[in-house]
C-alpha cells in the first residue's frame, strides 16, 4: 500500500502528503504505516523495529499531525541517547520543511546559545536527557505545553545510564498525553517512572528482511594479535565503506594508528572526541572522503551512515544484541551487505553465532585500497552566518571553477560548513577560490582534517 494512498482521508493529510513530496518518498513501509495507525489513537505506543528501517519517520509524521500552530510553547520533547542521533532527528525534521520550528540540544554544544533558541521556544524540542534535565532545571524553557513525549532508542540511554535524569524531565512534564517509545531490542524492560498507559505494542523486530541480504564470513588469523590480519582482509576487500567494531576506545585509535602506518586511509570513532570531531568525522565517512571507520560500538547505533558494504568485527562483542546491531549497518533496505569476523586461532565462536559462518580465504598478492574518490572542504560559515548549501554550490563552481560532477555532498552546520570535493581537483579549487569571500564575507576555507 502506498504512503499517499494510505494517508487519503486522515487529518492534516495534505500536510503529509507535501512533507512525503518534499522527501521524494512514493511509500511508507508497513512498519511505518502501523506506526502512523498507532499514534493517531488514543493511548502511548512503544515501536520495536530494526536499525534502518525507518523509526524516525514514523513518529515524526504523525507528530507533525499532533502540533498546533497557535500554541507558542515547546509541544513536543524528543529524548535521544545520543548527540548524533539528536541532531540525525532534528535533520530528518528540518528537511520535511514544516512550519514549525525545532531546536536540538545536547552535551558539548553551548549552553549559552542554546539558552538563547529556548527563549523562543519551538514547537519540537529534542534533546540528550543529560542536557534536556539541565535545561529543565535551570528552568530555561516552561513544560507546561508539552503533551507528547517521545523517547527514540529508549534501551540505548537505560543503558547509557540516562534513568535518573529520564526520571527528573518526566517528573517535571506534568502535561504530558501521549507517550512514545522506540527501541531496537524486544526484550525492553520499562521502568515505571515512563508512566506508560495501556501501550499498544508494534513489533518488527522479527523482520528478517535486512538479514537475508546479510552475509557473515570468518576470517582465522594467526597470531593473537589480529592487526595484520585486519590489514590483510582490507586490503583483500575492494573500495566499498568500511565499519570495523572494537570493544574499547584505545583499541579503535590502535587500530587506526597501526592502518595509517600502513598507508591505509581510515579514521576513528568514539566517545572520547570532541563533539566538532565526531561531527567531522562522520562528515567525511558520508561523503566518501574516508571509506574506512573504526569505532566502538557508538556507532552501532542511531547514525545516519548509508550504504556501509562491510562491517568487520576485530573484537566480537560480549552480547548478542550488540552483535546484530552492529551488523544492521549493513544490508539495510533492498541492500547487500557483509559481515566479517576475525577470530584468533584459539578464540571460539560466541554462542549467540548459531552457525559457524564460512570461512574467508585472504589472497596475500594484493594491493593497498586506493585512496578516496572525494576530499572534504572546511568553510567557516553557516546557518548562522546566512550561509546556505546553494551559497557554497554557486561559489565553488563560480569562483572555484568546479564542474557540477567535481562536487559532492554538502552539510551546512549552525556556524560550519562541508562540502566533499574531487580529490585531484583540490588543489586547483584552493588556489582558485584564495582570498575570495562568501556572500561578501572572508571565511576560513581548509581541507577539513
Amino acid at each position: 500500500m502506498s504512503g499517499h494512498s494510505y494517508l487519503c482521508g486522515m487529518e492534516n493529510d495534505k500536510l503529509i502528503d507535501q512533507i512525503l513530496v518534499t522527501l521524494k518518498i512514493e511509500s511508507l513501509n508497513e512498519m511505518q504505516q502501523a506506526s502512523i495507525r498507532a499514534i493517531d489513537k488514543r493511548g502511548d505506543v512503544v515501536l520495536v523495529a530494526p536499525t534502518g528501517s525507518g523509526k524516525t519517520l514514523a513518529f515524526l509524521l504523525p507528530l507533525v499531525k499532533r502540533l498546533k500552530p497557535e500554541i507558542k510553547g515547546v509541544q513536543a520533547l524528543i529524548l535521544a541517547p545520543s548527540r548524533e542521533l539528536a541532531l540525525q532527528i532534528e535533520q530528518v525534521f528540518r528537511s520535511m520543511s514544516t512550519d514549525f520550528k525545532v531546536n536540538c540540544c545536547y552535551g558539548g554544544h553551548s549552553m549559552s546559545i542554546e539558552k538563547k533558541n529556548l527563549s523562543e521556544p519551538p514547537a519540537v524540542l529534542i534533546g540528550t536527557p543529560g542536557r534536556i534535565a539541565d535545561h529543565i532545571d535551570r528552568e530555561n524553557f516552561d513544560t507546561a505545553s508539552i503533551v507528547t513525549l517521545i523517547l527514540d532508542e529508549f534501551d540505548k540511554s537505560l543503558e547509557f545510564g540516562f534513568e535518573k535524569e529520564m526520571s527528573f524531565i518526566i517528573r517535571k512534564v506534568k502535561s504530558i498525553r501521549k507517550r512514545i517509545l522506540t527501541s531496537a531490542t524486544q526484550s525492553i524492560e520499562i521502568p515505571d517512572f515512563v508512566g506508560l498507559t495501556s501501550p499498544t505494542h508494534l513489533d518488527f523486530a522479527a523482520d528478517k528482511g535486512s538479514a537475508s541480504n546479510l552475509t557473515i564470513k570468518m576470517v582465522i588469523s594467526e597470531g593473537r594479535d589480529k592487526l595484520l590480519t585486519l590489514f590483510n582482509l582490507i586490503c583483500n576487500l575492494d573500495n566499498g565503506s568500511t565499519l570495523i567494531f572494537c570493544n574499547h576506545k584505545e583499541s579503535v585509535e590502535r587500530v587506526s594508528s597501526f592502518l595509517s602506518s600502513k598507508s591505509v586511509v581510515n579514521e576513528y570513532f568514539h566517545g572520547g572526541l570532541e563533539q566538532q570531531d565526531r561531527e567531522s568525522v562522520l562528515v567525511r565517512f558520508r561523503n566518501g572522503s574516508n571509506n574506512i571507520l573504526i569505532s566502538t560500538d557508538l556507532a552501532s547505533r542511531g547514525l545516519d551512515i548509508p550504504e556501509i558494504r562491510y562491517i568487520i568485527h576485530y573484537h566480537l562483542p560480549s552480547k548478542g544484541d550488540a552483535f546484530i546491531h552492529r551488523n544492521g549497518r549493513t544490508a539495510r533496505m533492498n541492500a547487500t551487505g557483509t559481515t566479517f569476523i576475525i577470530l584468533s586461532a584459539e578464540e571460539p565462536v560466541p554462542d549467540y553465532i548459531t552457525e559457524v559462518p564460512e570461512g574467508f580465504h585472504l589472497e596475500n598478492d594484493v594491493s593497498l585500497p586506493e585512496k578516496p574518490l572525494w576530499i572534504t572542504l572546511f568553510i567557516g560559515a553557516g546557518k548562522k552566518d546566512k550561509v546556505n548549501k546553494m551559497d557554497i554550490v554557486g561559489f565553488l563552481l563560480k569562483i572555484g571553477k568546479l564542474e557540477k560532477d567535481e562536487l559532492g555532498l554538502i552539510d551546512v552546520k549552525d556556524n560550519i560548513s562541508y562540502a566533499a570535493i574531487k580529490r585531484d581537483k583540490i588543489d586547483s579549487l584552493l588556489s582558485n577560490i584564495s582570498d575570495q569571500k562568501i556572500k561578501n564575507k572572508k571565511v576560513k576555507i581548509q581541507i577539513a582534517v
